[in-house]
């Protein structure tokens, strides 16, 4: 198998169709028949899997891999590329704000430089000006506290080939942040810039981008933790240089000023920075608690 396409389907039953025309046209171009398209069910609770297995049917190039429940779509593209037979696997996004055609360019560029993937990225990200900014405000952050460092404005598509593949799919976290595992798999790799339409909505809501952005940062970095340490240390000294003043004040001036007002705000403030800390910290803990049990990321229904 020369090459597998990778996609996943959740409320996709609009795109489907087009979707695998366009990729099947693609890939027969480049490799003629040795490709198979690998399209992973994520629960999707419209017709998608139903069209999917009509395309089976009458097309011996698409495979399915339907998940028992809605996992979230880096799990099911993990399962896609597990399934992946391919000397080369393009991962990419079935809703079509990516154009498939792009493979083409993808294809030439890895050749062109003998790289292990290709991956794309946006030129201007899109979206209003507080996605913008809120998306480099992300890269910036996570870039500062963390080790492994990832390019800005990166997107799902990827061009790949077998090694940079088995050494991706062997990652085993629960919390799949697929940036940061990227870029931790090493490898030689290169972007390409690519442009992505939007298609009016998206599933990722403001809650949905915070937990990813908390699971993400927590994922990679054990920064955090440093600072809470650093800050705790810091504000331990104050505490405790205040303290010798208040007693030296009463043992020499016998004189020790009132102020509720000053007391309230520093009790309400230590109590804040003992929260947040101890939130963080808890963050941390569960991690490890959801790693130690060693679930499966993903449960398979069935594979046409």
């Amino acid at each position: 198998m020369k090459l597998s396409i990778v996609t996943t389907l959740y409320q996709s039953e609009l795109y489907i169709n087009e979707f695998y025309e366009r990729a099947s046209s693609t890939a027969m171009q480049l490799v003629g028949e040795h490709y198979e398209i690998v399209m992973v069910n994520d629960g999707s609770k419209d017709n998608s899997l139903k069209l999917a297995v009509d395309l089976y049917e009458k097309d011996s190039h698409v495979v399915i891999v339907d998940l028992s429940r809605n996992f979230g779509q880096h799990k099911a593209m993990m399962a896609g590329l597990k399934y992946a037979k391919g000397n080369k696997v393009f991962l990419i996004d079935s809703d079509l704000e990516e154009d498939p055609e792009l493979l083409l360019d993808f294809w030439d560029k890895m050749n062109a430089n003998r790289v292990d993937s290709v991956f794309g990225v946006q030129d201007n990200r899109r979206g209003g000006w507080f996605e913008r900014w809120s998306g480099s405000l992300f890269y910036k952050l996570f870039n500062y506290l963390s080790n492994t460092q990832i390019p800005e404005n990166q997107l799902n598509a990827r061009l790949m080939s077998r090694r940079f593949v088995n050494a991706f799919i062997s990652h085993k976290e629960q919390n799949l942040f697929f940036g940061g595992i990227f870029a931790m798999t090493g490898f030689s790799q290169i972007p390409i810039i690519c442009v992505k339409r939007s298609k009016g909505h998206t599933s990722y809501n403001l809650s949905r981008k915070m937990s990813q952005f908390v699971n993400s940062l927590t994922g990679f970095s054990s920064k955090l933790l440093y600072y809470v340490f650093y800050m705790g240390t810091f504000i331990s000294i104050i505490a405790f240089s205040l303290i010798f003043y208040l007693v030296t004040l009463r043992l020499i001036y016998d004189n020790v000023p009132d102020g509720w007002t000053s007391l309230m705000l520093v009790i309400t403030g230590f109590s804040g920075i003992i929260i947040l800390s101890l939130g963080l910290v808890g963050i941390y803990i569960s991690k490890i608690f959801e790693e130690v049990k060693a679930r499966p990321n993903v449960i398979v229904r069935n594979v046409f």
